[in-house]
Formats: C-alpha cells, structure tokens, sequence
C-alpha cells in the first residue's frame, strides 16, 4: 500500500487508504450516505422528467381479473370453512345471544347452609350478592 493521502468525496476530509484499490471515501458511513443521496437525486430526476405516470399493460383491471380473484376468494373462504372444526369458528353475534340467554341469573351455592324455612342460598348475578330463595320461588323459576 501506498502512503498517498486522498480527499473523500462525501466529507472533503483527507485520508489514507486502508484497502489495496484508491478508496472514494474514508469510511464505510461516508460512502453509505453518498450512495443514498445519489440515489435520492435519480429517482427526484426521473419522477421529475416524466410527470404522468403511465400505467403498464398488467396493472389495469379487466372483468376476467376480477372474476378470477373472486373465485379465488370463494374457494378459500370454502376450503377454511371446510377444515375448520365447529368449535374453532370465530363467534357470531348469534353465539353471543345464544350464551347471554343461557347464564341464569341465580347460581346456586352449594357450601353454604340452608337459611331460615329452608330457603336455599343462591348468588345473584345482578347485585352480586347472596340471596337465600325459598322453595316456592324456585318452583316458579322452573329450578
């Protein structure tokens, strides 16, 4: 290797080459940001130079592209439907309903002693307290 001194051509600093060949720059970061404002600059000058994009013969649609995607799309959803299992299906509204209709109001409590007349200790889902019902009521609930 020589003991030239060279300038950078990013940041106009002097230096001496560390590779065989005569370096353009004096570090690896140097010679990064030149490439990316080199390439900045293209591309302003090419969008600059023609400012009507034209579009390419694949990019316009066509009645037979978009047919074509639909019947992908439709035998997709077809086959996810076909090879997911019932209980791996995201729920519906109608599953939420079906589930709020479902949970009683009243739970019974099983590790609490019986109240007065033997009324039956139950928690309310409501009120989010314990309520003791008397056998007459809980007839009437259909329990």
């Amino acid at each position: 290797m020589d003991g030239k001194h060279y300038i950078c051509k990013y940041c106009y600093q002097e230096f001496v080459p560390t590779r065989r060949h005569v370096q353009k720059y004096c570090s690896n970061s140097c010679r990064s940001k030149a490439h990316h404002i080199k390439n900045r600059n293209s591309v302003t000058q090419s969008i600059e130079q023609s400012p009507t994009l034209e579009v390419n013969k694949g990019d316009k649609m066509s009645m037979a592209g978009i047919g074509n995607a639909t019947a992908g799309t439709l035998a997709a959803d077809a086959i996810k439907t076909i090879f997911t299992g019932h209980e791996n299906r995201p729920a519906t509204k109608g599953d939420i309903n079906i589930l709020i209709n479902r949970i009683k109001r009243f739970h019974r409590v099983l590790n609490m002693a019986l109240g007065e007349n033997s009324s039956v200790p139950h928690f309310d889902m409501e009120t989010k307290k314990i309520v003791y019902l008397e056998n007459t009521l809980l007839a009437k609930m259909g329990k």
